[in-house]
């Protein structure tokens, strides 16, 4: 869950929202500088799906108790976060193996990241990112991608995964670094505008402007007890979220 606070109170933003417009990302990315996905569909597809193990979590994330709100992604322990990724790709392999790869390309990335910044759990970590690299070279036999092309792939999730945190937390600045482009890497600077709309710098995309969405519940600062708070959690109506990316 992702928590966008607003003068209106706190958006909450369920991981597979945010996944969607990580994948409509995705399906505009690409010009003569940024190299698109390819195949776009299927990676724009494992992009929109790439959080698709947290689905039932999500419904019922239980309270965080230092804010009073539901638990954030941070706040998922190792067996938590394991129970999340172990199976995600599997969801997606009757859909499309591009798909099921860029799940577990994104999933064992975060367990390398939980591995080297958060204490605790290190010998599971290590065995689901031994497990997620095993299974990644199968579908990379079978798709035949080479390791640089599968290492695009998730360098690009990566890309898409944080602008989108950035867009649905409603962050003013945020800097991607590492972002592919024709003949190397690139930083990739998002910004607001005195319009309302967000300038990505340098452009991204092949058209002058796109618009994402995503949608939320509207909850109180905070509440007293679990069951309050998930009583107004599924009584909230869907919110949605429209954004306009412009080019500088």
């Amino acid at each position: 869950m992702l928590l966008r606070r607003e003068d209106e109170g706190v958006l909450a933003i369920g991981q597979l929202s945010h996944a969607w417009l990580s994948g409509q990302l995705a399906r505009a990315w690409g010009n003569k500088r940024f190299l698109g996905p390819d195949p776009r569909e299927e990676i724009a597809l494992g992009a929109e799906q790439h959080d698709i193990g947290w689905a039932q979590f999500d419904l019922k994330p239980g309270i965080s108790a230092h804010s009073g709100l539901p638990r954030s992604f941070l706040e998922t322990s190792v067996e938590q976060h394991l129970a999340i990724w172990s199976a995600a790709p599997d969801r997606l392999l009757s859909m499309s193996e591009h798909a099921a790869l860029v799940v577990s390309l994104h999933g064992s990335a975060l367990s390398e990241l939980r591995l080297h910044v958060a204490a605790g759990g290190g010998t599971l970590l290590e065995a689901h990112i031994a497990a997620e690299h095993q299974r990644q070279a199968r579908l990379r036999r079978r798709l035949g991608l080479s390791e640089q092309q599968t290492r695009l792939i998730q360098r690009q999730m990566w890309t898409w995964d944080g602008l989108s945190l950035a867009l649905c937390h409603g962050w003013d600045r945020f800097t991607a670094r590492d972002v592919p482009q024709s003949g190397g890497l690139a930083e990739l600077e998002l910004r607001g505008a005195a319009d309302g709309t967000i300038v990505l710098d340098p452009w991204p995309f092949s058209v002058p402007s796109v618009e994402v969405r995503c949608e939320g519940r509207r909850l109180a600062e905070s509440y007293e007890s679990e069951d309050v708070m998930q009583r107004n959690l599924e009584a909230a109506a869907p919110v949605t979220l429209v954004i306009r990316l412009v080019a500088p």
